[in-house]
């Protein structure tokens, strides 16, 4: 529905209703035109631009109330490093929430890898987040609903529905989900709808101060990040597993998991 069309039948019905004006409901167009089937909302990463901040994992949990001690978050960066002698490592301390002021690698469990400089062959840093699926599993496996996807493609989490089983947990592929500390429920990103309903960029894009996300409507052929999608090589996660997912990356390496 275009925007010119939207407010032309708003006129009709108004003009052609015999009811008071304090009856009248006043219909914010951004929602309605965020609810339709046109608008399928899409994410760009470039991870050329990442520098592992940590901006956008402290903004995202500002946003959305995610405590900052909890080893959880809605989205987070994962740092890769391919050292000369061909060994690989990746580490994300509290999901990059403070980014990477160690040049350690972080091996989990308080063990930390010192690599010489000299020995580096690679590194880089990506930026994760819920994909968004066109086909998510998650959805399926919830046996009370509470996981579902809008009509305009973001999966969300109905907190007054989920029971916490951890089904959905489990069978999404790319470990964007956990539980709430707080809630007790599951929780993950969810391109922050109650933003971008309203018109509103999401707290990690408008958090990243190089530019490295993206939101975008990929119906919309006119967007220029829609552009990029459709017409230059990106690529997106574990495309094998067949989940389509709508997060897609610029300069994504093969051996991002």
């Amino acid at each position: 529905m275009k925007r010119r069309d939207f407010i032309k039948n708003c006129i009709v019905v108004i003009a052609g209703a015999s009811v008071p004006l304090s009856a009248l409901v006043m219909v914010d167009p951004k929602k309605v035109l965020a609810a339709n089937p046109e608008i399928q909302w899409a994410f760009l990463i470039d991870t050329t631009k990442c520098v592992g901040c940590g901006f956008c994992v402290k903004a995202c949990k500002t946003e959305n109330d995610i405590p900052f001690n909890a080893n959880v978050t809605r989205t987070w960066v994962e740092r890769y490093v391919f050292t000369m002698d061909d060994q690989r490592y990746v580490d994300s301390p509290k999901g990059a929430l403070y980014g990477f002021t160690d040049s350690r690698v972080d091996l989990g469990m308080g063990e930390f890898k010192e690599i010489d400089p000299h020995n580096v062959g690679k590194a880089f840093f990506v930026p994760k987040l819920c994909n968004h699926c066109a086909t998510p599993p998650c959805t399926q496996v919830c046996p009370v609903g509470a996981t579902y996807k809008t009509d305009d493609g973001v999966v969300l989490v109905d907190r007054t529905w989920c029971i916490g089983c951890g089904y959905c947990i489990m069978a999404c592929p790319y470990a964007a989900r956990y539980f709430h500390p707080t809630l007790k429920v599951a929780d993950k990103c969810t391109f922050c709808y109650h933003r971008i309903t309203k018109g509103l960029e999401t707290a990690c894009v408008n958090a990243c101060p190089f530019g490295a996300r993206k939101m975008c409507n990929i119906h919309d052929i006119n967007d220029r990040n829609t552009q990029v999608i459709l017409r230059e090589r990106v690529g997106v996660l574990k495309d094998d597993f067949g989940t389509k997912p709508q997060a897609f990356y610029i300069g994504l390496a093969q051996e991002v998991r």
